[in-house]
Formats: structure tokens, C-alpha cells, sequence
């Protein structure tokens, strides 16, 4: 059975982007595939959390990851934090990472001209943390968002230089995986490209926001003046919104839309108010088991404290190996 690993980094509630891109995929593997899902919380340093938040967004995500169907018999569900093999790993690997390639990083030059002041190492060295999060537990199936197809390829990089290196085949390459025949881009409500926490509060659609919430965000969502000419592309503002539209609603109610659009009848209320609609009942159900698993602390400690075992587990055996390989091994 090949094995799976994906995280989220906890930098706050889930949002569609999440759930599309990411955790409906997850679902689906844990019957089919050996899966580890993590709490990103290493890799959310990088913005420099306060403890506060940080240790109440990490059991948000944990929440929410249950909320959305993960179940923790089927699929380890770990926080990073807790499998210190994790670091360790991660050591080694920067010691083949060069910087070059590192600063060619796509992500890294986005962090650099959105935070300008906030230009730390691990922002830097962040695809190196992803790939030993991957290659702790060998890991051969990574459900990435189109964005992180570069990390992966580096992951890839670092594997085989490590295998080069010490002259033996035991890294396995990660390759990005998803049940539909393409990566999953979620746009924002802001008309600036992919859904995230890092846009604000109004680009995103939380799986925790209520309904009227819901209906809010996206009546702000950003549009224009409307269509002038029949059957003109669509910009980007206006695609990303029907791109949403194809995601939660049917496809009659998609193409109802887009035919009144080529037509220059559309009317963005209209459709905005559909499109509420449809987000609305497309998270309900999560929505509803995010109220109800909240507030068993109980069971939240007992997933957090299995998934720390499992991945432990495996986390140990590589390190292990790992030292052997470079040639770390006790004298005593």
C-alpha cells in the first residue's frame, strides 16, 4: 500500500481552499491508501504566531480535519510539533539543499515581495521542512495545490541527491496526486488569485462561517460592471467567481450563468446570491459536525495523543536508518 502525507499549516480556521484543495482528497485516500495528515504548526513559525494563537488554532485544524471526515483508525492524524524526527530530518536535509535553488523557489520570491520585513530562513528553507515531512514516512503520494507542484519537484530533488550521495536506493520520489485529472486551484473572493488566510478574512469562505456570514463575504465578493460584448472572455475577477460556482453548485446552474453572461443579461446579485447559496449548502454538513466536535475535548486529546504514536513510530524507524546511512552511529 503506497503511502500518502499532506499538512495544513495552522495559521487559522479552514477554508474552502482547504477543503477542496486539500481535505476531500484526504478522505477519500485514508480507505485506499497508508496515510499521514499533519498539523503544519513548524512551518506556520515563519509568521510568527503568538503562543495563543498558535495553540488554539492548532486544535481548530485538528477539529476540523475530524469535521471533514477524517478518521483517526483509518489515517494517522498528527501535529508536527509532536514527532521531533520531524526537525531532525530536516537537518540533514538542509545540508543538501543549496541555496541557489532555493532562492529560485517561486513561493519564496511571493513571501519576499509580500513581507518584505519578514525575510527569515524558514521561509526560506520551507520546501526543505515539506520534503522531510514527505520523506519521514516515505511518502510516494503528496494531494498538493497547484501551487506546490515546485516544492514537490525539490522534495524529488533532495531525495535523489540524498540517495546519490550516500550511494543507496532509499528515498522514494513524491509525486502530487489528486482524484480529479488536475490540481485544485480555489480562488479567492478578492479577485487576487488563490483562497488563503494571508488575503484576510474577506477572501476566504471559512467551513465554520455561518450561513449569513456566507451571504456577506460574497456579496463584497470583488466584480465588474458586467459583460459588453456577447461572448467576450471572461477576466479574472469574474472567472474566479464562476470558477467557484463550478465547484459548489451544479453544472445546469453553471452553465444557466454562463449563458446569461455571453448573452451581456448576466445580473451579479443574481448570481452571487446562487453562489451563497450553494457555498452555504455545500459546507453544512461540516459546519454542523465542527459544532459538535468542539466541545469533546476528551476525544480531541485522544486523537491528537494516537496520531503522536503512529507517526512516532514510523518517524523513528527512518531517522534510525538515516543516521546509519550518513554514518551518525553511537560509539558506546
Amino acid at each position: 500500500m503506497e503511502t500518502v502525507v499532506s499538512g495544513i499549516r495552522s495559521t487559522g480556521k479552514l477554508h474552502l481552499g482547504n477543503y477542496y484543495g486539500a481535505l476531500s482528497n484526504f478522505v477519500k485516500m485514508q480507505d485506499e491508501y497508508n496515510c499521514y495528515f499533519f498539523i503544519a504548526d513548524l512551518h506556520s513559525l515563519t509568521t510568527h504566531p503568538t503562543p495563543g494563537d498558535l495553540g488554539s488554532t492548532i486544535r481548530q485544524v485538528v477539529v476540523e480535519y475530524l469535521a471533514a471526515g477524517l478518521d483517526p483508525e483509518k489515517s494517522t492524524i498528527y501535529i508536527q510539533s509532536d514527532v521531533p524526527e520531524v526537525a531532525e530530518l530536516y537537518l540533514y536535509m538542509n545540508m543538501n539543499a543549496y541555496l541557489g535553488e532555493l532562492e529560485r523557489a517561486t513561493a519564496f520570491k511571493d513571501k519576499v515581495r509580500a513581507n518584505p520585513d519578514n525575510v527569515n530562513a524558514g521561509l526560506l528553507t520551507y520546501p526543505v521542512l515539506m520534503s522531510s515531512d514527505i520523506l519521514l514516512h516515505h511518502g510516494t503520494k503528496v494531494p498538493v495545490g497547484k501551487d506546490q507542484e515546485q516544492h514537490l519537484e525539490m522534495t524529488r530533488t533532495f531525495g535523489n541527491r540524498f540517495n546519490r550521495l550516500y550511494n543507496v536506493d532509499y528515498f522514494k520520489e513524491a509525486f502530487a496526486f489528486s482524484y480529479s485529472n488536475k490540481l485544485v486551484k480555489i480562488p479567492g473572493l478578492d479577485g487576487q488569485g488563490k483562497m488563503g488566510k494571508s488575503n484576510g478574512d474577506a477572501s476566504c469562505v471559512y467551513l465554520s462561517d455561518e450561513p449569513e456570514a456566507i451571504r456577506k463575504k460574497v456579496m463584497r465578493a470583488v466584480s465588474d460592471s458586467g459583460p459588453t460584448e456577447m461572448n467576450q472572455p471572461k477576466p479574472e475577477v469574474i472567472q474566479n467567481l464562476f470558477d467557484l460556482l463550478t465547484i459548489v453548485s451544479t453544472p445546469d446552474t453553471v452553465s444557466h450563468f454562463d449563458d446569461l453572461y455571453n448573452r451581456c443579461e448576466i445580473r451579479y446579485g443574481d448570481f452571487k446570491k446562487q453562489l451563497a447559496e450553494d457555498m452555504i449548502l455545500a459546507t453544512q454538513d461540516v459546519r454542523n459536525r465542527i459544532k459538535e466536535i468542539e466541545g469533546d475535548d476528551e476525544y480531541i486529546k485522544k486523537v491528537i495523543k494516537l496520531g503522536a504514536e503512529k507517526a512516532g513510530a514510523s518517524a523513528q524507524k527512518t531517522i534510525k536508518e538515516v543516521r546509519e546511512i550518513i554514518g551518525l552511529k553511537k560509539l558506546y
